[in-house]
C-alpha cells in the first residue's frame, strides 16, 4: 500500500486499541487532511475523536498538552512542515519540559504528525527539513519512516510512547508503495537498520533521501563499486550500533539528507562517529546535504536538494583518499 494509506491504518489499528487515542488538526476530519492521511477516520470514531480545528498551530498544540493531562493520547497533524513555527514555543518549551518539571511524574503522550521535505513542487513555508530544531531539544523524541511498513509500525509505536514523539513524514514519499506485514513490525521504532548491505562505502541518511541512497548504491554497484545504505530511522535518540558495525566494516561514510548542512543531524553524526570508530574510518566522512539558503522555488529544488550523482561525487571522493 502507499505509504499515507500505510499511515491511515496505523492510526485506525491505534484508535480501535484505545479509546484515548484522538486526532487534532487543521481539515484533517471531513477533507481527511490535504494528503488524505486521515481519509475515512471520522466516518468511523466520530468528531469528538477525530478534530477538525482551527488554524492555530500553538493552539493546537497547548490543547493537545492539557488533554495529555487528563490522560488522552492526542495525535496532531500540522499540515505542512513551515507551519509547525506557531507551535515551536508550546513544542520546545513546555511540552518538551513538562515530564522533566514534574520530576517523571506526569507523561505527555503526544504524536506530531509533521509531513516534510521536498520532492512536491511546493511553495514557501511548504518543502523544509525542520528536523534539527527538534533533535536538538531533550525531551522530545524525533522519528521518520521511510517505507509503508515502518510508517504503520512506526505511528503505532510512537501513539503507545509515553513521551512526546515528532513524527516527520517524507511527503515526497506518501504515494510510495510497498508492501506492509500487518502481522510483526521489522524493527523497534528507535532502532537503525541496514536495508542494503555492501563493503566500501556507508551511506547514511532517512526518510526520503532513503531511497536516493539506494538508487545511488545500484548506480555505484553497476561501476564495481559496493555500497552499503543504513537508514536511520530515529533521529533522537540516534541507534548508533548498526551505524558503527557498518563503518567498521566499510572504513567509510556518506552522510545524505535534504535539510542545510550547517549545524545539522548530519553534522552530529559525523561528529559521533569520529569520535566513536575514528581508527576504522580510512577516509573523512563526507555529508551531502541542502545548500545554506532558504528552500527554493519550486523550479529550482532539482538543484537544491542532494540527488543520486551528488551522492556517488561523495562515493568518488571518499574512495579516493
Amino acid at each position: 500500500m502507499p505509504m499515507s494509506r500505510a499511515l491511515n491504518a496505523g492510526l485506525r489499528a491505534a484508535m480501535t486499541d484505545s479509546d484515548r487515542v484522538l486526532l487534532m488538526g487543521e481539515d484533517i476530519g471531513r477533507l481527511g487532511g490535504v494528503f488524505r492521511v486521515t481519509e475515512g477516520l471520522i466516518a468511523e470514531f466520530g468528531d469528538r475523536r477525530v478534530l477538525d480545528t482551527p488554524l492555530a498551530e500553538s493552539g493546537i498544540v497547548g490543547t493537545a498538552i492539557g488533554l495529555a493531562m487528563a490522560g488522552f493520547r492526542p495525535v496532531i497533524e500540522i499540515q505542512f512542515d513551515g507551519f509547525v513555527f506557531p507551535a515551536f514555543d508550546q513544542i520546545t518549551t513546555q511540552l518538551a519540559k513538562l515530564t522533566n518539571r514534574h520530576e517523571g511524574a506526569l507523561s505527555m503522550p503526544i504524536v506530531i504528525r509533521i509531513p516534510y521535505g521536498g520532492h512536491i513542487g511546493a511553495v514557501e513555508h511548504h518543502q523544509e527539513s525542520p528536523e534539527t530544531y527538534f533533535a536538538h531539544t531533550p525531551g522530545l523524541r524525533v522519528v521518520s519512516p521511510s517505507t509503508p511498513n515502518d510508517a504503520y509500525w512506526m505511528i503505532q509505536d510512537a501513539i503507545a510512547s509515553n513521551d512526546p514523539v515528532i513524527f516527520l513524514e517524507p511527503k515526497a514519499k506518501y504515494w510510495m508503495k510497498g508492501e506492509v506485514d500487518t502481522s510483526a513490525r521489522a524493527a523497534e521504532l528507535h532502532a537503525s537498520r541496514v536495508v542494503r548491505r555492501g563493503t566500501d562505502v556507508t551511506l547514511v541518511g532517512h526518510g526520503a533521501m532513503v531511497t536516493t541512497l539506494l538508487q545511488a548504491a545500484a548506480l555505484a554497484e553497476s561501476e564495481g563499486t559496493s555500497c552499503e545504505v543504513v537508514d536511520l530511522r530515529s533521529l533522537s535518540p540516534v541507534d548508533y550500533g548498526p551505524l558503527l558495525d557498518s563503518i567498521r566494516k566499510t572504513g567509510r561514510m556518506v552522510y545524505a539528507q535534504e535539510a542545510p548542512g550547517f549545524t545539522s543531524l548530519g553534522s552530529e553524526v559525523a561528529a559521533t562517529v569520529m569520535e566513536r570508530a575514528f581508527y576504522a574510518l580510512e577516509a573523512p566522512v563526507i555529508r551531502v546535504s541542502g545548500f545554506d539558503v532558504p528552500f527554493p522555488p519550486a523550479k529550482l529544488e532539482g538543484a537544491y536538494l542532494p540527488d543520486a550523482d551528488r551522492i556517488l561525487e561523495a562515493v568518488d571522493r571518499s574512495l579516493a583518499y
